[in-house]
């Protein structure tokens, strides 16, 4: 008999596998993140078209094979519809999948960054948040996971409406974390900060982000 698992996630990546087939790839709460093949998820109709697309978070049924997991069933909660349906939006949320899958790993302990893609997520469908500060808010809150924030320094030249925004993210835990606004000068203040971040930390060219610089 296989054994399965049961995990809770967000599908990050999906690939075509095959004439029908498809490989995602999951950021899950018990073992980080994980790959799994969906067999005939691309047939027209079958369950599992739907709940392998970038964005669907939920429950998943995984057999768990010698070398690879295989999807069996999906339960999901958030399609995150909206997004779909947006082509900004869409590109925001594939640039932050594609920070997550940069940054997490297999058996790791990543339950802080799905809370953060999560939440994210449900933060670019909102009308009470600019998108560029959702950005600017993932980034820095990403690098801070990871630890990998070097602090602000007085060479930055930041005003200290900014530095105290950067230190709020710092201590505020994820489920808080998109609870407030800030004005247009701290905005533009921490996305030349983030540019610098981003660079400087992350040594890969995301996809997304090149066609989101240019519809920003």
């Amino acid at each position: 008999m296989q054994d399965f698992v049961i995990v809770t996630g967000i599908i990050i990546k999906s690939e075509p596998i095959g004439e029908y087939d498809r490989r995602v790839v999951i950021l899950t709460k018990e073992r980080g993140k994980i790959s799994a093949f969906a067999r005939s998820s691309r047939k027209p109709g079958n369950r599992l078209m739907a709940p392998t697309n970038p964005f669907s978070f939920g429950q998943f049924k995984l057999f768990a094979g010698k070398n690879s997991y295989t999807m069996s069933e999906a339960d999901i909660s958030n399609y995150f519809e909206l997004l779909r349906e947006d082509f900004e939006g869409a590109y925001y949320g594939m640039y932050f999948l594609e920070i997550c899958d940069y940054y997490t790993r297999e058996n790791n302990d990543e339950v802080d960054m799905l809370k953060l893609i999560y939440q994210s997520l449900r933060a670019l469908t909102s009308q009470a948040f600019s998108r560029k500060l959702v950005r600017s808010i993932f980034e820095l809150k990403a690098i801070m996971i990871n630890g990998e924030f070097p602090g602000v320094t007085q060479e930055e030249g930041l005003q200290e409406s900014t530095v105290y925004t950067v230190d709020y993210i710092m201590r505020t835990p994820v489920e808080k974390l998109y609870s407030f606004v800030v004005s247009e000068d701290v905005l533009q203040e921490m996305r030349v900060f983030n540019r610098k971040l981003c660079a400087k930390i992350m040594d890969r060219n995301f996809k997304s982000l090149e066609i989101l610089e240019n519809i920003e």
